[in-house]
């Protein structure tokens, strides 16, 4: 009985060191969630605002750009897929992940040859797990992106879109990231950034009922495309990155919030386990004393007759 006890109190001190430990993880979540949440509504402004410039552009000329005029016969089609570094984060790798895998099956039975860029380890290893080609991989700052890294994400991406499709470039340009709706609920989505679809991103560029201006356009209009529309896309891909970056934090805080309960409730249930144990201890030493004396009494009083 006394090593039952043993084992039960060895149990309860490492579930309690684990409890500490998803504790402090939750707390730090929280405090790191708060400040992705600020810099998404730092950066969506910016992003809105571009995204009205490039539309300006793309609707008020008749230049035909490559980065807005979609291919007659698609062949090939580059998908960035957003993970993170760190797991600990219940279903936000999979989500994403699985709905990568969703538009490259989608894409593949439309005839496009998928090329794969994947940000963060976890994507990166389940891609290399599964021997699956990536053109390109970026790890090492999914739990605070900086508009640096968001500029060396994009630029394969832009290149590879301005590249002709003989020497390997692609049509379109699709993202697969996790959007932030709210502390409890972040939504795995997926969106064509290239070529630009003039009828979608000018109804989100303008609120209903507003009447874009007229622009003349210097040095031509073509020029301003080549200028605006690869800051279009890297501002894009940092909105995606600190939308993933809030989300897998919200996802970590709920994941070892989660942990942190189940991690009391068995302690309790171990303490309460450790008590029977002891208390059945205490009864079995309370009942050898009573027969040992017993049996003593009976010796004795045998030895007087």
């Amino acid at each position: 009985m006394g090593a039952q006890l043993r084992v039960y109190k060895r149990r309860i001190r490492s579930v309690s060191a684990t409890k500490k430990i998803t504790k402090a993880m939750e707390m730090i979540a929280a405090s790191r969630v708060v400040k992705a949440q600020r810099k998404v509504a730092a950066s969506t402004p910016y992003a809105t605002e571009l995204t009205r410039a490039v539309t300006a552009v793309a609707t008020g000329s008749n230049t035909k750009h490559p980065l807005t005029t979609e291919a007659e016969n698609p062949t090939r089609a580059a998908v960035l897929l957003l993970t993170s570094d760190r797991g600990l984060a219940g279903a936000f790798n999979s989500n994403a992940i699985k709905a990568a895998e969703k538009l490259t099956a989608q894409l593949e039975a439309e005839g496009k040859e998928v090329v794969n860029y994947i940000v963060g380890r976890r994507g990166v290893a389940h891609y290399n797990f599964r021997e699956r080609k990536i053109a390109e991989s970026f790890t090492g700052f999914t739990d605070d992106p900086s508009y640096a890294d968001a500029k060396k994400v994009a630029a394969p991406l832009i290149e590879a879109i301005e590249t002709e499709m003989a020497e390997g470039g692609v049509d379109e340009l699709h993202i697969v990231y996790t959007e932030f709706v709210s502390m409890m609920t972040q939504t795995a989505k997926e969106a064509r950034l290239l070529p630009l679809s003039l009828d979608e991103v000018a109804a989100e560029a303008a609120p209903k009922g507003e009447i874009l201006p007229l622009f003349d356009f210097e040095p031509s209009a073509e020029d301003v495309l080549d200028a605006l529309l690869p800051r279009y896309v890297e501002s894009r891909i940092y909105n995606a990155l600190l939308q993933s970056a809030a989300s897998k934090h919200a996802a970590t805080r709920r994941a070892m919030k989660s942990a942190t309960d189940n991690a009391g409730e068995l302690i309790e249930t171990l303490t309460r386990l450790a008590n029977q144990a002891r208390q059945a201890e205490i009864t079995q030493e309370i009942s050898e004393i009573v027969g040992g004396a017993s049996a003593l009494a009976d010796a004795t009083a045998g030895s007087d007759r």
